[in-house]
């Protein structure tokens, strides 16, 4: 039976020059052999959690009406699907049920108005309960949460619910909308159940993030993904980095004396890509396996459970230092990662104070965003580096711009 996925590893530099001790990337990618049509993919058990308090009135109100009617007309009748509404109160406007009635859909979605305050967590429960109404292994089953404003008191319990979400198997698609709500809690959210967070910074953008959360549901094939890599004696890693679909620093586990796991969750139509940073000992002349690289997924759609793909990680050496090859794409991947790492640290000391290490991060970050041809996200981080340096704070949209923004650079590898 072909694997759902193909496995490949590709490193950043080689031959490496023998007898001394280095550093190199590789880059590990994961890409689905065949993508599923809308029709042929697997069924979805689909959640919409939203925010209606007061602060979306006018056109925010408006514009979310409009993106969940596409929404529920591009689900199929085999879909299921639930709307849950959440300011300081609760209503489960449409209980989870198949997608088989659509004028019954969209004639709920039209009473979707504003009032009272913001509490996420009765949303993200009453989510957690309409999904358990249809999960099922051949599902693939997804949150779309959309919040504009802060919940207050409740951001443990709003992560233990995520928790709980993933452990159901199914991913939060996390989005903040305009600027007053808490990046910090979203990205826990969608980190906690394998999912993705994001910024919208105009309404009129809503639709756009909906379908895409929906297109990446209808062509999901692989699902708890999660990487093992087996290493040589003397191989050490020291970071391992999500590049694709979006950047994330995954971190790793240690789970034996030379082998370490992390996991990926989805896999959907662009596939999945890791960048391992690794520390590699002294080598003779020669080639040899660094590592072995496995995958191990289920596969809704084909009935897989607890599939396995493995591939050896060979690597050659060479005694002319001058016979090393870069290799393009892979470097170009590592600056964005690079200035990702920058830009977040830079924000974590503007919050801790450190001013002028903050604006020496960002500046470093644009000087290589330049480079990259990223013109506008270089000119925000030399914005926001002169905001500090007359003594004032990185503007709120600027914040979330860079913090977002960073995390889509790798989204074209092939580029």
């Amino acid at each position: 039976m072909t694997e759902p996925v193909a496995l490949s590893a590709v490193w950043s530099r080689e031959p490496l020059p023998s007898g001394t001790s280095q550093v190199n990337y590789v880059l590990i990618q994961a890409k689905p052999h065949h993508v599923p049509t809308v029709q042929a993919a697997p069924a979805l058990n689909f959640c919409l959690v939203l925010d209606r308090s007061g602060s979306m009135a006018g056109d925010k109100i408006q514009h979310l009406r409009e993106a969940v009617r596409e929404i529920v007309a591009n689900l199929r009748p085999i879909d299921a699907v639930s709307i849950v509404l959440f300011d300081d109160t609760l209503e489960v406007l449409v209980p989870a049920r198949l997608a088989d009635d659509l004028p019954a859909l969209q004639n709920a979605i039209e009473s979707i108005g504003e009032q009272g305050g913001t509490a996420m967590s009765l949303g993200l429960q009453a989510g957690l309960a309409e999904l358990q109404k249809f999960q099922a292994a051949d599902r693939v089953g997804r949150v779309l949460l959309l919040t504009d404003g802060q919940t207050w008191g409740d951001e443990d319990t709003c992560r233990d619910l995520a928790k709980q979400i993933g452990d159901l198997g199914v991913s939060i698609t996390a989005l903040g909308l305009g600027t007053e709500w808490n990046e910090a809690l979203l990205d826990d959210l969608a980190t906690a159940s394998n999912g993705e967070s994001d910024y919208i910074a105009d309404p009129s953008q809503i639709s756009k993030y909906f379908q895409q959360t929906l297109q990446s549901a209808q062509t999901t094939t692989v699902v708890n993904a999660r990487l093992l890599l087996r290493l040589l004696p003397g191989v050490t890693p020291r970071a391992v980095y999500r590049v694709q679909p979006t950047i994330a620093n995954l971190g790793y586990k240690p789970i034996g004396e030379r082998e370490v796991t992390v996991s990926i969750g989805e896999i959907a139509g662009d596939g999945a890509s890791v960048l391992v940073d690794v520390m590699l000992p002294e080598r003779e002349a020669g080639t040899f396996r660094i590592a072995q690289a496995e995958l191990q997924y289920d596969a809704p759609v084909l009935g897989i459970k607890e599939g396995k793909i493995k591939i050896d990680i060979p690597l050659s050496f060479n005694i002319d230092p001058k016979a090393s090859v870069v290799n393009p794409p892979i470097m170009n991947t590592v600056e964005k990662v690079t200035a990702f790492k920058l830009q977040t640290r830079a924000l974590s000391e503007a919050e801790a104070g450190n001013i002028g290490s903050a604006t020496q991060k960002l500046r470093a970050a644009a000087t290589r965003l330049l480079d990259l041809g990223e013109t506008e996200l270089a000119q925000t981080m030399e914005q926001s580096a002169q905001q500090l340096e007359a003594g004032g704070q990185i503007a709120a949209a600027d914040q979330k711009a860079l913090r977002y923004a960073t995390r889509k650079l790798t989204q074209k590898l092939e580029e």
